[in-house]
């Protein structure tokens, strides 16, 4: 896959709680008009197979269902609202959004607005005068089973999804997908650097953003199509999970052969291949994964919570999506049209913003708690072992003198000797020395 992908989709999932239950309860009301007018004689296979009682029981069943179900979405509805406010409490508002995606939550809403709808229904066109509906009737037997089993493990599964360890694996495992997916490896081929074109951007003209939020997607393809349409060379001047405000920069374009009227069409075209939205997703954006793993580590680290072991495992979890960047090509890229002319310029993120974006806050918050700092300096240590270029090596260097510089001089020695022991190792690991940097006396330098 390429490095941008050219998608308009929304979120793969979608945020939206509301669809699969309403297309669940259009299924079962039409469903249920259906069946109800399979009305086989009582003395029939069908009748005494489907529904051996009569119409008096089959009316108090779905009235039992109907009531229960309601009930029971009830219920689910407010479980779902205490997940959402102590994921957005304990650990970080961002995470919210998984809830919201969740397709378990979808799915148990769908069988209880389907089995509702569908008993509510049949329930509505009984007659004494006429033999039950057998056929809707034992589906809405069905249902009514089926519901009891979601409801089971929706409770099973919310009380897993409430752990902490399985939101981080969920955050890790969305940013690893979009690493592999939107950077491509270091042994591919070199892509075009910006400094290869031969366009004076001091000359270029302006393209303001119309209105705010957060950049979700760069649709290149559009991008790279009005480029060539109107024989211009565009600088994006945004990166997914960037925030814009109206007004501010959003791109250049360099274009010297267009009149007015054109350089404002192509201006308007621009603005529309960068999607804003009032979130940041993630499928563009794997800073967001970092984002949401350093939020839970400063979370944890708060007086209130005072948890650095969490702390400690979403570094680890970072740790892993840092090595995979190492192997990566970082920066902007330069994208060309079918016959090999550069068209679009789309930047990107470095590893010092990584590093930084992870580093920054839990050192800051975590500078009493050696534990915190032994964690970061541990992920230095993976990360300087897997670079493959010197530029890597100099930016785990300067997390490291960054990190020995929060180590206050109140912290006793036996801990302070832990952290500098563990900088001297990050180092030994960038000079080559892994087997020095990882040989310990109990497996210390890596157990937390």
């Amino acid at each position: 896959m390429g490095r941008r992908s050219s998608t308009r989709h929304v979120e793969r999932s979608g945020a939206k709680v509301w669809l699969w239950p309403g297309v669940a309860g259009a299924v079962a009301l039409t469903a249920a008009l259906v069946l109800a007018q399979l009305r086989p004689r009582e003395s029939s296979l069908l009748s005494r197979l489907a529904w051996p009682g009569g119409t008096d029981g089959a009316t108090t069943m779905l009235q039992a269902i109907a009531g229960a179900s309601i009930s029971v979405i009830s219920m689910t509805f407010s479980l779902t609202v205490v997940a959402l406010q102590l994921a957005s409490q304990q650990f970080s508002p961002r995470l919210l959004r998984d809830f919201m995606r969740d397709r378990w939550t979808k799915a148990v809403l769908a069988v209880l607005v389907a089995t509702f709808v569908f008993s509510l229904t049949v329930l509505r066109g009984m007659r004494p005068d006429q033999p039950p509906p057998a056929a809707a009737l034992f589906v809405a037997f069905v249902l009514g089973i089926a519901s009891m089993a979601a409801v089971l493990g929706f409770i099973n599964h919310l009380t897993r999804l409430l752990r902490v360890d399985t939101m981080m694996l969920t955050v890790h495992d969305e940013a690893l997908t979009a690493i592999d997916a939107f950077y491509p490896s270091l042994d591919d081929p070199p892509r075009r650097t910006p400094d290869d074109l031969d366009a004076d951007w001091a000359a270029g003209t302006g393209i303001p953003a119309t209105r705010s939020g957060f950049v979700r997607l760069v649709d290149v393809e559009a991008l790279v199509g009005a480029a060539r349409e109107h024989d211009a060379v565009v600088w994006i001047d945004v990166r997914p999970g960037d925030h814009v405000v109206t007004g501010s920069p959003l791109a250049t374009a360099w274009a010297p052969g267009l009149d007015e009227r054109a350089r404002a069409e192509l201006a308007e075209r621009v603005r529309g291949t960068v999607a804003l939205g009032y979130e940041r997703t993630i499928e563009q954006d794997s800073a967001f994964g970092f984002r949401q793993l350093t939020d839970i580590a400063v979370k944890a680290l708060s007086p209130g919570i005072n948890d650095p072991v969490t702390a400690a495992h979403c570094i680890g979890h970072a740790s892993e999506l840092l090595v995979r960047l190492t192997g990566k090509q970082l920066g902007p890229t330069v994208h060309e049209d079918e016959h090999g002319a550069a068209r679009a310029v789309v930047p990107d993120r470095d590893l010092r913003y990584y590093l930084d974006l992870v580093c920054g806050q839990v050192r800051r918050y975590g500078e009493h708690e050696p534990t915190v700092l032994a964690a970061l300096l541990r992920m230095l240590r993976d990360v300087a072992t897997a670079a493959r270029t010197q530029e890597h090596r100099a930016e785990v260097e300067r997390q490291v003198r960054l990190i020995l510089a929060e180590v206050p001089e109140s912290m006793v020695d036996a801990d302070a000797e832990q952290v500098h022991d563990l900088a001297e190792r990050v180092r030994a690991a960038s000079a080559g020395d892994v087997r020095a940097a990882y040989r310990d006396r109990a497996g210390e330098t890596r157990s937390i």
